[in-house]
């Protein structure tokens, strides 16, 4: 079943993803990651793209945290060519996080600027679907019901009493496609449910008229706008106001820190979804899953033959229905079961795999003692490339420096400590206080401080370096920047 029709897709790619600490954290969420394992090991936002192959899609947007943008932006390179049909993608940073609400009236606000009124299609950027072709496929039937003016949701199949999602109570039959018979057309929504306890999800299931809400949807920018009018119309205002002091920064589009702060923090559901009568449904079973915490992780990959998900250096022995993921040293796990052991390169994590949503009591307690853990991996990203603190004590820190190819560090002094740059491999060439240096395997440079340097790697290969910092305070904050190609202050 195809259709010759446009489509807009609008991801979401601000969440944070805390249920899967260690894994996902605030700097570095689930999103940006390769967790569910694939043959082009694509990250979970670039699987949430590449799944769109085959259809016909217009002007996308990527909606994400400020903070990730030029993550964002390097994970879209190079995707887009791969990707039959695809056009332009066009990245809008939120300064905050304010839930789904406001990011689709933004999206839908931003379409109707360039005159576009073509379906969206609404989807988050953290979600794993196994049977992308039964997807293409419901998204097909959503936009003919999106273009007739519906309000259309993804409605997922439930194959077990879940208590984790919402669920929709169906309708009436709507729509039409041919031959296609009642169960295979849209459904009305009676109501969205929020999630249930064990004893009403097991009669949900079993009544057979009650999907998994998804929080996928489609509906053109017009009714989105039309909706918003009737049910949030404060939002509405809100949004607009954001939308008309929005700027562009290089190739993003800059949400005003002020006027979205005002926006309702709210999400679509509760905005939108619940009070609209044009709610309708489309089924869909697609091997969905939201991986929510280390459990749905556990489900969504490939286990062994004892039941095992292990990823990275492990060695598991008499064990069974285990999750188990390294990082950067060994794990050796004998004689359990039913554990996620994770292990990245500043924290382990030790959990049975049936309390994986109480991952979030851990995560509460590290916001409370002021972790930078629950923020921060050791290694932490940056628009040039990346760096890891491999080690530090009083007065002194390691850093493994990786610059991309093309990149360059900006223009800045330090006023509180010195640096030893050591090239270990690839060309950089470095200022320091007027003076040029090509530094090539084995060369290195002193930087004083209060000195102003630069440092860039000019060739096609990534350039890896050692640093050593010495100094009274090493803080990230004592970078004063004096140029930045990235428009950071």
């Amino acid at each position: 079943m195809k259709i010759d029709m446009i489509i807009n897709p609008v991801v979401m790619a601000g969440g944070v993803g805390s249920r899967l600490w260690p894994l996902s954290r605030a700097a570095f969420p689930k999103q940006y990651q390769v967790l569910v394992e694939n043959d082009a090991s694509l990250t979970m936002l670039q699987q949430t793209f590449a799944r769109l192959n085959g259809l016909s899609l217009g002007t996308s947007q990527l909606i994400c945290n400020q903070e990730q943008r030029f993550l964002a932006a390097e994970q879209m390179r190079g995707l887009v060519g791969g990707i039959e049909g695809f056009g332009s993608v066009e990245v809008v940073l939120e300064p905050m996080g304010r839930n789904t609400a406001p990011a689709v009236v933004i999206a839908a606000l931003r379409l109707q600027q360039q005159g576009v009124d073509h379906p969206m299609l609404v989807l988050s950027a953290d979600h794993a679907i196994a049977d992308e072709v039964g997807f293409r496929a419901a998204i097909v039937k959503a936009s003919a019901l999106a273009n007739e003016g519906y309000v259309v949701t993804l409605g997922i199949q439930p194959t077990f009493a879940c208590t984790g999602y919402g669920y929709i109570e169906c309708g009436e039959a709507v729509g039409g496609y041919g031959d296609d018979s009642a169960a295979e057309q849209g459904l009305m929504v009676n109501n969205f449910v929020e999630k249930p306890d064990e004893a009403t999800a097991a009669v949900y299931l079993a009544s057979n008229n009650y999907l998994w809400n998804s929080g996928m949807f489609m509906m053109r920018p017009s009714v989105v706008i039309e909706e918003a009018q009737a049910y949030c119309p404060e939002l509405l205002a809100q949004c607009r106001a954001t939308v008309a002091s929005a700027t562009l920064d290089l190739d993003f589009v800059r949400l005003p820190e002020a006027q979205f702060a005002q926006c309702d923090n709210i999400s679509i559901d509760y905005a939108i979804m619940e009070h609209t009568q044009k709610a309708v449904v489309v089924p869909v079973n697609c091997g969905w899953s939201d991986v929510g915490d280390l459990n749905a992780l556990y489900e969504t990959n490939v286990r062994d033959e004892q039941g095992n998900v292990c990823h990275g250096d492990t060695l598991v022995n008499q064990s069974r229905n285990c999750f188990v993921k390294s990082t950067s040293r060994l794990i050796a796990v004998q004689g359990v079961e039913g554990l996620a052991i994770v292990e990245t390169k500043d924290a382990v994590l030790v959990a049975p795999l049936a309390q994986a949503q109480d991952i979030k009591q851990l995560v509460t307690q590290l916001k409370l003692q002021g972790r930078d853990e629950l923020v921060h991996q050791r290694e932490v990203y940056r628009p040039w490339g990346s760096y890891d603190s491999v080690d530090s004590g009083p007065n002194y820190q390691v850093k493994r420096i990786t610059v991309n190819p093309g990149a360059r560090l900006s223009v800045q002094k330090h006023k509180y400590r010195a640096e030893h740059w050591v090239v270990v491999e690839g060309v950089a060439k470095v200022h320091v206080d007027g003076v040029d240096h090509v530094l090539q395997a084995n060369d290195s440079v002193y930087i004083p401080k209060d000195a102003v340097h630069c440092l860039a790697n000019e060739t096609k290969l990534p350039l890896h370096l050692v640093e050593v910092q010495s100094g009274s305070y090493l803080g990230e904050d004592d970078i004063e920047r004096l140029d930045d190609v990235y428009g950071r202050n």
